[in-house]
């Protein structure tokens, strides 16, 4: 694409040199990733300042930059006020709108994204849809998946991947859209369908000023749905209804809101729920029609999730009795109140519950069903949000017989700290430190009984550990399986 062509995307830009006749074949904002002929985006970002690279995007063969301030380069600079939101709109126009091509449902919130994404990758799977998905643990497009560095990745790798989805074919994509994303607008670009809310509690305060800014940043993806109304492509909100800023966002969008909800009256609805160690079941009512769900997911906040799916499914067109049968044989998603079963005689539960909301959720789940004691163990992470770590303590205390306090992902902090941090306001009693992960879930592990709970909170799905600046291999349910061959207490 000629540079003159892809800037017809933004309305003001200003040209350093003669620019018209360059030929662009990519966009980048990472100068060690340039190939020859690409666009080089210098990004003024927290940590790093793009401009300080042009130089050595140049080298590796840029044809043109696209900066906020002059360079001294000698391939055509072209300057903006602000880079990060003309890189949503050059990449979207780069890679030809794709989001346009297909369904897009997006879902935020502080808990419950990762899970509801893989709910509607089931149930639009089985309504014979291909599907695509984006999210905190990877990108997947049909069968195949990619890594992904961000909940929501930039909008040049965001547009790149709508793109190739619509190239192999996916009729939905369904992707998790953070706070940071919104307030960022990594999502401009992108023509959703669907916005999707499934609750708003403590998390993140360490990037946004106060709660109000997180609900604020929250209710973007809401007013960018749009206010206008196009029979050929509807567009809708799914909102929870029992959420304390249900109203709040209701008012946000000018789109048709399907509400979901347990404890006030919605549109879409769940009664007679029954929770079991073994799943769940609940009476569906919907405006589409009734039915007994027998669900293999455990837990009333996951009885929320398939609700917010079974909204936005119907929203879709899917037919009531797909959708039904696709929350029948649903299993989960990794690292989501996943057991680990060694053949030991207590249960393990992993879980990424990572906010004092999350790991009430879990906790209170398992208290509808433990027989015996619950063991948790829990840390908090590094250069993150430190207002919830006294909160996370506390709720662990409150809903175990044993607390475990250990380290997450300390990044360049000291893990100590983290924990000096989440113990601060409890007594000495209520509590046990075993900084190093590994022995918290050994000790965790020796701990157990027949019939008792171990909960190993805050990693989930993750496979590493960061520690400074290096990515180790920490897997919570290897580690795990491995206390319990250790402990003789498994096969």
């Amino acid at each position: 694409m000629k540079l003159a062509a892809l800037l017809s995307a933004l309305p003001f830009y200003e040209p350093q040199a003669e620019h018209e006749q360059v030929n662009i074949n990519g966009l980048t904002i990472d100068s060690r990733n340039v190939k020859s002929g690409n666009l080089f985006i210098c990004i003024n970002g927290a940590l790093v300042d793009g401009h300080r690279f042009a130089g050595q995007a140049e080298k590796q063969g840029a044809a043109a930059i696209l900066a906020e301030r002059p360079l001294d380069v000698n391939v055509p600079v072209i300057l903006v006020k602000d880079t990060l939101r003309a890189s949503a709109a050059l990449a979207a126009h780069f890679y030809g709108h794709p989001s346009k091509e297909m369904r897009v449902v997006g879902i935020t919130g502080t808990n419950g994204k990762t899970s509801m994404t893989y709910l509607l990758e089931s149930i639009f799977r089985a309504n014979a849809e291909a599907t695509g998905v984006i999210g905190t643990i990877q990108m997947k497009i049909k069968e195949q998946a990619y890594p992904v560095k961000n909940t929501t990745p930039d909008a040049l790798f965001l547009q790149k991947g709508f793109r190739q989805m619509v190239e192999e074919g996916v009729d939905t994509a369904v992707i998790e859209v953070s706070s940071h994303a919104l307030d960022m607008g990594r999502v401009h670009g992108t023509d959703f369908d669907v916005a999707v809310f499934t609750n708003l509690s403590q998390d993140h305060l360490d990037y946004h000023n106060s709660f109000e800014d997180y609900f604020h940043a929250k209710s973007l993806l809401f007013s960018q749905l749009g206010n206008t109304f196009d029979p050929n492509k509807p567009k809708f909100a799914v909102i929870n209804t029992d959420d304390r800023y249900a109203d709040a966002l209701i008012k946000s969008t000018a789109q048709p809101v399907c509400s979901y909800g347990i404890e006030k009256q919605a549109d879409i609805m769940a009664t007679n729920i029954e929770l079991a160690a073994n799943g769940t079941s609940f009476r569906l009512h919907t405006p589409k029609g009734e039915a007994t769900i027998h669900s293999k997911l455990m837990g009333k906040f996951n009885v929320y999730n398939m609700l917010a799916a079974v909204g936005t499914a119907l929203c879709s067109g899917v037919p009531f009795e797909t959708i039904c049968s696709a929350l029948h044989e649903t299993t989960g998603v990794a690292g989501r109140f996943e057991p680990v079963a060694a053949g030991q005689h207590f249960g393990v539960i992993v879980d990424y519950a990572h906010t004092p909301d999350s790991l009430e959720n879990v906790l209170t789940t398992i208290k509808s069903f433990v027989k015996g004691k619950i063991i948790t163990v829990v840390g908090c992470g590094g250069d993150r949000d430190k207002t919830k770590r006294p909160l996370m303590a506390g709720t662990a205390v409150q809903y175990s017989d044993t607390a475990i306090f250990t380290a997450d992902n300390p990044r360049t902090e000291d893990p100590h700290a983290i924990i000096e941090d989440m113990i601060a306001e409890l007594d000495e009693e209520a509590y046990v430190v075993v900084p190093e992960r590994a022995e918290a879930i050994k000790r965790a592990v020796e701990l157990a009984e027949a019939n008792d709970i171990v909960l190993i909170a805050g990693k989930g799905h993750e496979t590493y550990q960061i520690v400074g600046d290096q990515v180790l291999d920490f897997d919570d349910r290897l580690v795990a399986a491995e206390a319990i061959k250790r402990a003789g207490v498994g096969e």
